[in-house]
Protein backbone atom coordinates (compact mmCIF):
# COMPACT_ATOMS: atom_id res chain seq x y z
CA UNK A 1 0.00 0.00 0.00
CA UNK A 2 3.18 2.14 0.77
CA UNK A 3 5.02 2.13 -1.96
CA UNK A 4 1.47 2.23 -4.18
CA UNK A 5 0.92 5.09 -2.26
CA UNK A 6 4.35 6.75 -3.49
CA UNK A 7 4.40 5.33 -7.16
CA UNK A 8 0.83 7.51 -7.58
CA UNK A 9 3.00 10.38 -7.22
CA UNK A 10 4.95 10.01 -10.09
CA UNK A 11 2.83 11.59 -12.91
CA UNK A 12 1.83 14.74 -14.43
CA UNK A 13 -1.74 14.26 -12.92
CA UNK A 14 -0.64 14.05 -9.63
CA UNK A 15 1.60 17.12 -10.14
CA UNK A 16 -1.87 19.06 -11.50
CA UNK A 17 -4.04 17.32 -8.79
CA UNK A 18 -2.28 18.41 -5.89
CA UNK A 19 -1.02 22.05 -7.40
CA UNK A 20 -4.67 23.03 -7.86
CA UNK A 21 -5.55 21.71 -4.13
CA UNK A 22 -3.18 23.89 -3.26
CA UNK A 23 -4.04 26.67 -4.72
CA UNK A 24 -8.39 26.11 -3.60
CA UNK A 25 -6.48 26.06 -0.48
CA UNK A 26 -4.93 29.34 0.07
CA UNK A 27 -8.38 31.28 -1.94
CA UNK A 28 -9.14 30.62 1.61
CA UNK A 29 -6.72 31.67 3.56
CA UNK A 30 -5.59 28.43 4.24
CA UNK A 31 -2.17 28.30 2.93
CA UNK A 32 0.64 30.19 5.18
CA UNK A 33 2.36 33.11 3.81
CA UNK A 34 0.44 33.46 1.18
CA UNK A 35 -2.72 35.31 -0.02
CA UNK A 36 -3.83 35.05 -3.67
CA UNK A 37 -5.43 37.74 -5.77
CA UNK A 38 -7.06 36.33 -8.65
CA UNK A 39 -8.29 39.53 -10.12
CA UNK A 40 -4.41 40.04 -10.73
CA UNK A 41 -4.90 37.03 -13.43
CA UNK A 42 -5.21 38.85 -16.27
CA UNK A 43 -2.64 41.84 -15.85
CA UNK A 44 -0.47 38.37 -15.97
CA UNK A 45 -2.15 37.18 -19.43
CA UNK A 46 -1.69 40.31 -20.93
CA UNK A 47 1.92 40.96 -20.32
CA UNK A 48 2.56 36.94 -21.43
CA UNK A 49 0.24 37.44 -24.26
CA UNK A 50 2.14 40.96 -25.57
CA UNK A 51 5.29 39.42 -24.92
CA UNK A 52 4.25 36.03 -27.24
CA UNK A 53 2.77 38.76 -29.75
CA UNK A 54 6.40 40.23 -29.32
CA UNK A 55 8.59 37.37 -29.82
CA UNK A 56 6.21 35.72 -32.08
CA UNK A 57 4.65 38.53 -33.80
CA UNK A 58 3.16 35.03 -36.76
CA UNK A 59 2.14 32.91 -33.36
CA UNK A 60 4.38 30.00 -35.16
CA UNK A 61 5.54 29.27 -31.51
CA UNK A 62 7.74 25.74 -30.98
CA UNK A 63 7.36 23.96 -28.27
CA UNK A 64 9.02 24.83 -24.84
CA UNK A 65 12.26 22.95 -25.14
CA UNK A 66 16.46 22.86 -24.47
CA UNK A 67 16.17 23.40 -28.26
CA UNK A 68 15.36 27.09 -28.03
CA UNK A 69 18.83 27.95 -25.61
CA UNK A 70 21.12 26.68 -27.95
CA UNK A 71 21.55 30.00 -29.47
CA UNK A 72 24.89 29.86 -30.71
CA UNK A 73 23.82 27.55 -33.56
CA UNK A 74 22.72 23.84 -34.02
CA UNK A 75 24.50 21.45 -32.26
CA UNK A 76 26.45 19.32 -34.35
CA UNK A 77 25.05 15.76 -34.10
CA UNK A 78 26.46 12.78 -35.93
CA UNK A 79 25.09 11.66 -39.09
CA UNK A 80 22.70 8.42 -39.16
CA UNK A 81 19.31 7.55 -39.34
CA UNK A 82 16.77 9.02 -37.78
CA UNK A 83 17.18 6.43 -34.58
CA UNK A 84 21.02 7.22 -34.29
CA UNK A 85 20.65 10.99 -34.52
CA UNK A 86 17.85 10.74 -32.21
CA UNK A 87 19.86 8.61 -29.30
CA UNK A 88 22.63 11.57 -29.64
CA UNK A 89 20.27 14.39 -29.52
CA UNK A 90 18.91 12.43 -26.49
CA UNK A 91 22.31 12.33 -25.07
CA UNK A 92 22.79 15.97 -25.55
CA UNK A 93 19.68 17.10 -24.29
CA UNK A 94 19.53 15.01 -20.89
CA UNK A 95 22.84 16.02 -20.31
CA UNK A 96 22.07 19.82 -21.08
CA UNK A 97 18.35 19.86 -19.15
CA UNK A 98 20.41 18.69 -15.94
CA UNK A 99 22.77 20.91 -15.82
CA UNK A 100 20.11 23.66 -16.42
CA UNK A 101 19.53 25.38 -12.90
CA UNK A 102 19.94 28.52 -11.91
CA UNK A 103 23.40 30.51 -12.09
CA UNK A 104 23.29 33.24 -9.70
CA UNK A 105 23.30 36.76 -11.40
CA UNK A 106 27.32 37.18 -12.19
CA UNK A 107 27.93 34.35 -14.06
CA UNK A 108 28.60 34.02 -17.82
CA UNK A 109 30.01 32.44 -20.65
CA UNK A 110 31.69 33.50 -23.71
CA UNK A 111 31.70 31.00 -26.53
CA UNK A 112 34.84 29.65 -27.84
CA UNK A 113 33.13 28.97 -31.24
CA UNK A 114 31.10 31.85 -32.01
CA UNK A 115 32.21 34.85 -29.58
CA UNK A 116 29.26 35.58 -28.48
CA UNK A 117 28.49 36.00 -24.68
CA UNK A 118 25.61 34.43 -22.85
CA UNK A 119 24.21 34.18 -19.61
CA UNK A 120 21.37 32.12 -17.49
CA UNK A 121 19.87 29.42 -19.53
CA UNK A 122 21.10 30.38 -22.72
CA UNK A 123 24.49 30.29 -21.62
CA UNK A 124 24.54 26.94 -19.40
CA UNK A 125 22.95 25.29 -22.72
CA UNK A 126 25.58 26.53 -24.88
CA UNK A 127 28.47 25.97 -22.27
CA UNK A 128 27.23 22.24 -22.28
CA UNK A 129 26.76 21.89 -26.07
CA UNK A 130 30.05 22.67 -26.61
CA UNK A 131 31.36 19.98 -24.22
CA UNK A 132 29.30 17.68 -25.21
CA UNK A 133 30.44 18.64 -28.74
CA UNK A 134 34.19 17.69 -27.40
CA UNK A 135 33.61 14.87 -25.79
CA UNK A 136 34.03 16.17 -22.23
CA UNK A 137 30.79 14.90 -21.44
CA UNK A 138 31.11 11.19 -22.93
CA UNK A 139 31.17 9.43 -19.62
CA UNK A 140 28.95 11.41 -17.08
CA UNK A 141 29.88 8.96 -14.62
CA UNK A 142 33.42 10.36 -13.96
CA UNK A 143 32.72 13.81 -14.25
CA UNK A 144 34.23 15.97 -11.66
CA UNK A 145 33.79 19.72 -10.28
CA UNK A 146 37.19 20.81 -12.21
CA UNK A 147 35.77 19.54 -15.39
CA UNK A 148 32.86 20.79 -15.19
CA UNK A 149 34.02 24.57 -14.04
CA UNK A 150 36.53 24.55 -17.16
CA UNK A 151 33.65 23.33 -19.41
CA UNK A 152 31.53 26.01 -17.90
CA UNK A 153 34.23 29.08 -17.27
CA UNK A 154 33.64 29.16 -14.35
CA UNK A 155 35.44 30.48 -11.06
CA UNK A 156 35.67 32.76 -8.87
CA UNK A 157 35.93 36.07 -10.86
CA UNK A 158 32.70 33.84 -12.52
CA UNK A 159 31.20 32.24 -9.75
CA UNK A 160 28.15 29.59 -10.78
CA UNK A 161 25.92 28.53 -8.27
CA UNK A 162 25.66 24.93 -7.45
CA UNK A 163 28.73 23.56 -9.23
CA UNK A 164 29.54 20.92 -7.19
CA UNK A 165 25.29 19.42 -7.15
CA UNK A 166 25.60 19.90 -11.02
CA UNK A 167 28.86 17.50 -11.19
CA UNK A 168 27.47 15.30 -8.71
CA UNK A 169 24.46 14.89 -10.47
CA UNK A 170 25.71 13.88 -13.81
CA UNK A 171 27.89 11.59 -11.85
CA UNK A 172 24.90 9.67 -10.79
CA UNK A 173 23.45 9.92 -14.00
CA UNK A 174 25.79 7.99 -15.27
CA UNK A 175 25.97 5.37 -12.37
CA UNK A 176 22.25 4.99 -13.08
CA UNK A 177 22.86 4.45 -17.13
CA UNK A 178 25.18 1.76 -16.33
CA UNK A 179 23.07 -0.26 -13.00
CA UNK A 180 20.12 0.17 -15.63
CA UNK A 181 20.65 -1.54 -18.89
CA UNK A 182 17.32 -2.22 -19.60
CA UNK A 183 16.45 1.59 -19.46
CA UNK A 184 19.50 2.63 -21.27
CA UNK A 185 20.45 -0.64 -23.37
CA UNK A 186 23.08 1.11 -25.40
CA UNK A 187 24.81 2.42 -22.25
CA UNK A 188 24.34 6.05 -22.75
CA UNK A 189 22.06 8.46 -21.68
CA UNK A 190 20.49 8.25 -25.13
CA UNK A 191 19.56 4.76 -24.93
CA UNK A 192 16.23 6.05 -23.40
CA UNK A 193 15.24 6.56 -27.03
CA UNK A 194 14.48 2.85 -27.19
CA UNK A 195 13.01 2.42 -24.21
CA UNK A 196 10.45 5.03 -25.35
CA UNK A 197 10.23 4.22 -28.67
CA UNK A 198 9.48 0.88 -27.68
CA UNK A 199 6.31 1.63 -25.74
CA UNK A 200 4.59 3.87 -28.35
CA UNK A 201 1.88 2.53 -29.89
CA UNK A 202 0.78 2.58 -33.20
CA UNK A 203 3.71 4.92 -33.93
CA UNK A 204 2.21 7.20 -31.25
CA UNK A 205 3.57 7.88 -27.83
CA UNK A 206 1.53 9.86 -24.96
CA UNK A 207 3.80 12.88 -23.76
CA UNK A 208 2.89 11.93 -19.71
CA UNK A 209 4.13 8.52 -20.54
CA UNK A 210 7.76 10.34 -20.98
CA UNK A 211 7.77 12.15 -17.89
CA UNK A 212 6.89 8.46 -16.46
CA UNK A 213 9.74 6.91 -17.55
CA UNK A 214 12.10 9.47 -16.41
CA UNK A 215 11.12 9.19 -13.46
CA UNK A 216 11.77 5.86 -13.41
CA UNK A 217 15.21 5.55 -14.91
CA UNK A 218 16.14 9.07 -12.96
CA UNK A 219 14.50 8.59 -9.82
CA UNK A 220 17.88 7.39 -7.97
CA UNK A 221 19.80 10.11 -9.30
CA UNK A 222 18.23 12.85 -7.26
CA UNK A 223 20.37 13.14 -4.19
CA UNK A 224 19.25 14.31 -0.24
CA UNK A 225 15.32 13.36 -1.69
CA UNK A 226 12.40 11.37 -0.37
CA UNK A 227 12.48 7.94 -1.15
CA UNK A 228 9.34 6.52 0.83
CA UNK A 229 8.73 2.64 0.26
CA UNK A 230 12.01 2.19 -1.61
CA UNK A 231 10.29 5.02 -4.02
CA UNK A 232 12.50 7.78 -5.12
CA UNK A 233 10.06 11.30 -5.18
CA UNK A 234 12.60 13.43 -6.69
CA UNK A 235 11.57 16.55 -7.08
CA UNK A 236 8.69 16.17 -4.30
CA UNK A 237 8.40 18.08 -1.08
CA UNK A 238 6.28 17.87 2.03
CA UNK A 239 3.67 20.40 2.99
CA UNK A 240 1.00 20.64 6.07
CA UNK A 241 -1.85 21.82 3.81
CA UNK A 242 -2.36 18.70 1.56
CA UNK A 243 -3.72 15.91 3.67
CA UNK A 244 -4.41 12.29 2.72
CA UNK A 245 -5.48 9.16 4.77
CA UNK A 246 -2.45 7.70 3.16
CA UNK A 247 1.45 7.86 2.94
CA UNK A 248 1.32 10.15 0.26
CA UNK A 249 -0.13 12.52 3.24
CA UNK A 250 1.45 16.42 3.28
CA UNK A 251 3.35 15.24 0.20
CA UNK A 252 3.38 17.73 -3.16
CA UNK A 253 4.90 16.49 -6.06
CA UNK A 254 6.40 19.01 -8.88
CA UNK A 255 8.63 17.09 -10.75
CA UNK A 256 10.18 20.56 -12.46
CA UNK A 257 13.46 19.53 -14.19
CA UNK A 258 12.07 15.86 -15.17
CA UNK A 259 9.15 17.75 -16.95
CA UNK A 260 11.41 20.37 -18.79
CA UNK A 261 13.34 17.26 -19.68
CA UNK A 262 10.01 15.85 -21.23
CA UNK A 263 9.29 18.68 -23.08
CA UNK A 264 12.18 18.79 -24.48
CA UNK A 265 12.85 15.43 -25.89
CA UNK A 266 9.41 16.14 -28.29
CA UNK A 267 11.31 17.24 -30.98
CA UNK A 268 13.82 14.56 -31.21
CA UNK A 269 11.68 12.17 -30.69
CA UNK A 270 8.99 13.40 -33.83
CA UNK A 271 11.95 13.77 -35.99
CA UNK A 272 12.57 10.39 -35.41
CA UNK A 273 9.26 9.81 -36.85
CA UNK A 274 7.83 9.75 -33.12
CA UNK A 275 3.96 11.18 -32.94
CA UNK A 276 3.86 12.46 -29.30
CA UNK A 277 0.25 13.19 -28.37
CA UNK A 278 -1.44 14.51 -25.50
CA UNK A 279 1.18 17.38 -24.54
CA UNK A 280 -1.30 18.84 -22.34
CA UNK A 281 -1.14 15.91 -20.35
CA UNK A 282 2.25 17.70 -18.62
CA UNK A 283 1.80 20.61 -16.84
CA UNK A 284 3.29 24.02 -16.63
CA UNK A 285 6.47 24.28 -15.27
CA UNK A 286 7.64 25.09 -11.05
CA UNK A 287 10.13 27.07 -11.25
CA UNK A 288 10.94 31.21 -10.62
CA UNK A 289 10.58 32.71 -14.04
CA UNK A 290 6.85 31.22 -14.00
CA UNK A 291 6.33 31.42 -10.49
CA UNK A 292 8.16 35.08 -10.58
CA UNK A 293 5.60 36.10 -13.02
CA UNK A 294 2.83 35.52 -11.19
CA UNK A 295 4.41 37.05 -7.75
CA UNK A 296 5.85 40.49 -10.07
CA UNK A 297 2.53 40.89 -11.20
CA UNK A 298 0.03 40.46 -7.60
CA UNK A 299 -1.26 37.50 -8.53
CA UNK A 300 0.95 36.14 -5.64
CA UNK A 301 1.14 38.02 -2.50
CA UNK A 302 3.44 37.21 0.87
CA UNK A 303 1.74 37.95 3.93
CA UNK A 304 4.69 39.05 4.96
CA UNK A 305 7.10 41.43 2.94
CA UNK A 306 9.37 40.72 5.09
CA UNK A 307 10.06 37.12 3.74
CA UNK A 308 11.34 38.61 0.46
CA UNK A 309 14.07 39.50 2.33
CA UNK A 310 15.66 36.09 3.62
CA UNK A 311 16.81 33.15 2.10
CA UNK A 312 14.39 30.14 1.61
CA UNK A 313 15.54 26.71 0.83
CA UNK A 314 13.63 24.33 -1.63
CA UNK A 315 12.05 22.68 0.92
CA UNK A 316 10.54 25.57 2.73
CA UNK A 317 6.67 25.27 3.10
CA UNK A 318 6.39 28.39 1.52
CA UNK A 319 8.64 28.13 -1.58
CA UNK A 320 6.73 24.39 -1.95
CA UNK A 321 3.76 26.22 -1.82
CA UNK A 322 4.86 29.13 -4.72
CA UNK A 323 5.81 26.14 -6.88
CA UNK A 324 2.87 24.51 -6.87
CA UNK A 325 0.26 27.43 -7.01
CA UNK A 326 2.35 28.45 -10.13
CA UNK A 327 1.76 25.56 -11.99
CA UNK A 328 -2.30 25.91 -11.29
CA UNK A 329 -1.95 29.54 -12.29
CA UNK A 330 -0.62 28.90 -15.65
CA UNK A 331 -3.51 26.32 -16.32
CA UNK A 332 -5.91 29.21 -14.96
CA UNK A 333 -3.85 31.74 -17.11
CA UNK A 334 -3.80 29.44 -20.82
CA UNK A 335 -7.25 30.21 -21.68
CA UNK A 336 -7.33 34.04 -20.67
CA UNK A 337 -3.74 34.12 -22.74
CA UNK A 338 -5.52 32.05 -25.83
CA UNK A 339 -8.25 34.50 -25.67
CA UNK A 340 -6.28 37.31 -26.11
CA UNK A 341 -4.20 35.81 -28.74
CA UNK A 342 -7.37 34.78 -30.78
CA UNK A 343 -5.97 30.94 -30.62
CA UNK A 344 -7.88 27.84 -29.41
CA UNK A 345 -6.34 25.22 -26.65
CA UNK A 346 -5.37 22.89 -30.19
CA UNK A 347 -3.35 25.22 -31.48
CA UNK A 348 -2.03 26.93 -28.37
CA UNK A 349 -0.97 23.85 -26.25
CA UNK A 350 0.31 24.85 -22.42
CA UNK A 351 4.14 24.33 -24.00
CA UNK A 352 3.61 26.77 -26.76
CA UNK A 353 2.28 29.13 -23.56
CA UNK A 354 5.57 28.77 -21.68
CA UNK A 355 8.27 29.34 -24.38
CA UNK A 356 5.73 31.86 -26.27
CA UNK A 357 5.33 33.11 -23.66
CA UNK A 358 5.10 32.95 -19.69
CA UNK A 359 8.75 31.74 -18.93
CA UNK A 360 10.24 35.11 -20.92
CA UNK A 361 7.06 37.26 -19.27
CA UNK A 362 8.93 36.36 -16.38
CA UNK A 363 12.49 36.81 -17.00
CA UNK A 364 11.19 40.29 -18.29
CA UNK A 365 9.12 41.73 -15.58
CA UNK A 366 12.18 40.35 -12.97
CA UNK A 367 14.49 42.66 -15.31
CA UNK A 368 12.50 45.66 -14.67
CA UNK A 369 11.86 44.92 -10.94
CA UNK A 370 14.98 43.79 -9.67
CA UNK A 371 18.97 44.78 -10.12
CA UNK A 372 20.67 41.54 -12.01
CA UNK A 373 16.47 40.31 -13.24
CA UNK A 374 16.63 37.51 -10.82
CA UNK A 375 13.83 35.71 -8.87
CA UNK A 376 11.62 37.47 -6.49
CA UNK A 377 13.27 35.36 -3.59
CA UNK A 378 16.80 34.21 -2.19
CA UNK A 379 16.77 30.69 -2.78
CA UNK A 380 19.55 28.18 -1.48
CA UNK A 381 19.60 25.74 -4.40
CA UNK A 382 22.46 22.79 -4.91
CA UNK A 383 21.74 23.13 -8.60
CA UNK A 384 19.27 20.72 -9.20
CA UNK A 385 16.30 22.65 -8.74
CA UNK A 386 15.71 25.54 -9.86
Amino acid sequence: MQTDAMRSLLSAAAVRERAHEMLEIALVGGVGGWAVDLDRLPAAADLTAATTRDQYPDLQIPFHARARHFVAGRPKLPEGDPASRARAAFDLVILSVLLDAGTGPGWRFVDPVGGGTYTRSEGLAVASQRMFEAGALDDPASLDARTLAEGFQAGEDNPLLGLDGRAALLRRLGEQVRARSDLFPNGRPGGLYDTLAGRAQGGRLPAPAILETLLEALGPIWADRLTIGGVPLGDCWRHPAIRRDDASDGLVPLHKLSQWLSYSLIEPLEESGIEVVDVDGLTGLAEYRNGGLFVDTGVLRLADPDAATRAHNVSDPLIVAWRAMTVALLDRMAPLVRERLGVTATQFPLARMLEGGSWLAGRRIAAELRPGGGPPFTIISDGTVF
